[in-house]
């Protein structure tokens, strides 16, 4: 299947779960026989993978079901790290599985105040969850898309058990995982999204919009156990992304102050903590004000969803009285982020491309600085070498 160039848009309006998006991503084209032989590197077993056709509303598409015999369910991530390290799946598919089940035990930790290394892992830690991470991993290394984006993501409503008891819709952990991500609520009358859902989308999506032009070249449909007035099914579309000129396109927020008496110390860390709440940049621009006094002009570039807390960055650690604050269109290369490995160990690489071409490739400044630390060589050195394989 030639995938190549392509881009992956989920249309997350009944929710998004595990086997949801196992279904959609065969339905896409992910060969069956391809994932079982993948999952079987994981060395698990006591469960049962069955795929079949099924349909919702008359919409047709492909239902996954995993029975398990399993019965344990808690795990901590280091054992889960352990089963997937020691298969013989591809470092790109650990990557991305342990990514899913970190972005899941940052989640677990903040809710129960716990270390990361101590959260047991309930449902998730289950042989189904397992395999439904393991298996989004699979799917997205087959396909292996330019860029992934996804629409706002239908939580549902209600509540839903588990291990802890009869808890709210969305579910703690859901409603951790998507902070500041396009969600919402009500649109079913059931748990539409799950944690397992909701991690996948979270670590494997580049942006989020409801308006993104696409030449749609395929459609996926994952289909639901619910059988409600609204489809319950995932509907993903592949093709290409259609922009000005091979530039992808943005709303963004930009937010400014000028500040004339504040400490100049203060601003590396303003600065730090504006990046750290989700600014896309950060900017200091020498200005003139009334009276001919020299200042600084703050600005921040932000999506809508971090507007607020950063707004109340700039109000509460700076000696700004006030903020302008208006929208405009952001247009960008494609970017992709991937990993090389070097004689100094891995390297993240940072590609940016025009019209499917590469434009720009440089290797991740904090992993050269690092380098240069640990092995007491210089930046120059290590860019030559880098330089080598790219």
């Amino acid at each position: 299947m030639n995938t190549k160039n392509l881009d992956l848009y989920y249309n997350p309006f009944s929710g998004i779960s595990g086997d949801m998006n196992l279904a959609a991503m065969i339905d896409l084209g992910v060969p069956e026989d391809h994932l079982r032989s993948e999952l079987k590197k994981l060395r698990l077993s006591g469960y049962e993978l069955r795929v079949t056709r099924d349909s919702r509303n008359g919409i047709f598409g492909t239902r996954v079901d995993i029975d398990i015999e399993d019965s344990k369910h808690h795990r901590h991530l280091n054992e889960i790290n352990i089963i997937i390290d020691s298969s013989v799946l591809s470092e790109n598919v650990k990557l991305i599985s342990k990514k899913i089940f970190h972005k899941l035990g940052e989640a677990e930790a903040k809710i129960h105040e716990k270390p990361i290394e101590k959260v047991h892992f309930h449902e998730v830690g289950a042989v189904d969850s397992i395999i439904d991470i393991v298996g989004a991993a699979i799917c997205i290394d087959y396909l292996k898309p330019k860029s992934i984006y996804a629409g706002t993501i239908e939580l549902g409503s209600g509540s839903v058990p588990s291990s802890h008891g009869i808890l709210p819709v969305p579910a703690p952990a859901t409603a951790e995982i998507l902070k500041d991500i396009p969600t919402h609520l009500g649109g079913t009358d059931f748990e539409a999204t799950t944690p397992t859902g909701a991690a996948i989308l979270a670590t494997v999506t580049d942006a989020y919009s409801d308006e993104i032009p696409m030449k749609i070249d395929k459609i996926g449909y994952g289909i639901g156990h619910k059988k409600t007035e609204k489809p319950n099914l995932l509907r993903v579309f592949m093709g290409k992304f259609q922009t000005d000129k091979g530039l992808k396109k943005q709303k963004s927020w930009q937010i400014d102050c000028n500040i004339d008496d504040m400490n100049p110390e203060w601003y590396e860390l303003i600065m730090e903590k504006l990046f750290l709440a989700g600014a896309q940049d950060v900017f200091l621009t020498n200005i003139i004000m009334k009276k001919s006094r020299p200042g600084i002009k703050i600005s921040v570039l932000c999506k809508e969803e971090h507007l607020n807390k950063l707004k109340e960055i700039m109000l509460t650690e700076t000696t700004s009285l006030g903020l302008r604050v208006f929208s405009l269109e952001k247009s960008f290369l494609e970017r992709k982020s991937s990993t090389i490995q070097t004689p100094f160990g891995e390297v993240r690489i940072k590609t940016s491309y025009l019209n499917g071409e590469i434009i720009h490739q440089k290797p991740e400044y904090d992993d050269c600085k690092r380098i240069a630390l640990e092995k007491g060589i210089t930046m120059d050195k290590i860019m030559k070498e880098i330089d080598k394989h790219l």
